[in-house]
């Protein structure tokens, strides 16, 4: 069976990027410092989902590293594509979590949008390529 290619113009691909990095950069680069600051609602709500304060601190920094690491990535591209796959486990759980108690949609957008953004950014990619032998 023959592969076929995607083809996407070259500046539509681009905006796309752009735009799916800035909400993931956006959405973590909130969140994470939320929880390292302790915000009280940031920390109600974990704590409805079972999260103490360590854990909640824990998962605030790595949110926040791994943001760095995106904006870093900007410069030497692999710490940006190392920081998505770090952090996409974060936002797996994120959505795992929001689904199972039952959240509404506007609860549980931003961590749909982090689940499915690194995707995007990694299909946009000029330079990334993903080789299944």
């Amino acid at each position: 069976m023959k592969s076929q290619k995607i083809s996407v113009p070259q500046s539509l691909r681009k905006a796309v990027h752009w735009i799916a990095l800035a909400i993931v950069i956006y959405i973590f680069g909130y969140a994470g410092p939320y929880k390292i600051l302790g915000v009280p609602s940031m920390m109600e709500g974990m704590a409805s989902m079972g999260f103490g304060t360590t854990i909640t601190f824990l998962i605030g920094l790595a949110e926040t590293l791994g943001v760095i690491g995106i904006i870093a990535g900007l410069y030497y591209r692999p710490l940006k594509i190392i920081s998505l796959f770090l952090l996409w486990p974060f936002a797996i759980g994120a959505f795992t979590v929001h689904m199972s108690y039952h959240h509404p949609f506007s609860v549980y957008l931003n961590s749909l949008l982090v689940c499915t953004m690194p995707l995007v950014i990694l299909w946009t990619d000029e330079k990334f390529k993903l080789v299944l032998r």
